[in-house]
């Protein structure tokens, strides 16, 4: 690493992180989850509500509510989790009575907080994610084969769809529709020069955590171009770009294998159970992580909420799939020790 400190305490703080994520999925059913994320979420958006403020961008001139952070993508992260949780509690079937009331309140605070912060990434990841969550409890009347076979049509077609509207000009009218430009203010120069930044070393990269550090010189010529006066809390807005700076390919490699297996493993069990309430919710979470992964760095971090649900949701899929690997060999130890006998 060329920051030999920040790298052995970032990594120390992201190892604890896993370790508490793992444990919480030992103690923590779903319905608790729903719970806790509904409470976390109200909070932080009401305490922003109450104490935050309003932040301009210097890149387009316009003034954003930030809430109690620094950064509006970071209010729009939480508003996001917010819909997230509350469109479970509501329609996914896991709460009634009083916490379906409060999910509604947690809808109504996440949606004043995401157009308050006019964060474009937020607000559409969110519709993606509540219409995915949509159509998935939809999937569920139906068979497990004809679910499977339903999906995939739509995925087919869904991806189809984005790419005529790529190739059609969707993409520009649906960012003027948020008053974004094509450079998505600034991000596509950033990502450039995190490509670049990668090439000094692509396998194992320049260490953890080690980039944006005071001092350093393409850290402190970024932060000058996008006027980071605090000269801290900035990232390459793609976590794939980040992670490959600081861990390199093969560090990019072991997180993403992480993200496509949690999300791909929860989709599964989604499709083939009957009622699988835990894969319902979880699918959903690791989704809402995977879709922003390309504008945002939400798992790379250690004591982040996005770590903390991505390791939660790869440590629930790994226990279900050891809880069924159990169960099928319970009937061959019964067998043998009957033959044993």
């Amino acid at each position: 690493s060329q920051a030999p400190g920040a790298t052995a305490r970032a990594g120390v703080q992201y190892l604890s992180h896993v370790a508490c994520a793992l444990i919480a999925m030992r103690v923590v059913d779903t319905r608790t989850l729903v719970r806790g994320g509904l409470i976390g979420t109200g909070l932080v958006l009401f305490y922003s509500l109450v104490f935050g403020v309003y932040h301009l961008d210097p890149l387009d001139g316009t003034y954003s509510f930030v809430g109690a952070f620094a950064s509006k993508n970071q209010l729009g992260f939480y508003a996001s989790l917010a819909v997230l949780f509350a469109f479970a509690a509501l329609f996914l079937g896991a709460e009634r009575g009083l916490w379906r009331f409060a999910a509604v309140g947690c809808i109504v605070i996440a949606l004043y907080c995401l157009k308050a912060s006019q964060s474009a990434t937020s607000v559409l990841t969110t519709i993606a994610i509540a219409g995915l969550c949509l159509a998935l409890r939809g999937l569920e009347l139906l068979a497990p084969a004809h679910r499977k076979m339903l999906f995939f049509g739509l995925a087919i077609a869904t991806v189809l769809t984005l790419i005529a509207g790529a190739y059609g000009g969707g993409y520009e009218m649906l960012l003027g529709a948020f008053g974004k430009d094509a450079t998505l203010t600034g991000r596509t120069y950033l990502w450039q020069q995190g490509i670049e930044a990668a090439g000094e070393a692509p396998l194992v990269g320049i260490g953890y955590q080690a980039f944006w550090v005071q001092g350093f010189a393409e850290a402190e010529r970024l932060w000058a171009a996008f006027f980071i006066g605090t000269r801290s809390g900035f990232h390459f807005h793609n976590t794939f770009i980040a992670a490959t700076v600081e861990t390199g390919l093969i560090g990019c490699l072991l997180l993403s294998m992480v993200l496509i297996v949690t999300f791909a493993g929860h989709l599964r069990r989604l499709l083939s159970a009957a009622h699988d309430l835990e894969a319902l919710v979880l699918c959903t979470v690791a989704a809402l992580l995977v879709v922003r992964t390309f504008v945002e760095i939400d798992i790379l971090n250690p004591y982040h909420v996005g770590s903390f649900l991505l390791y939660f949701a790869a440590g629930k899929l790994a226990d279900t799939q050891r809880n069924v690997a159990v169960e099928d060999r319970r009937p061959l130890l019964r067998h043998s020790g009957a033959a044993l006998t």
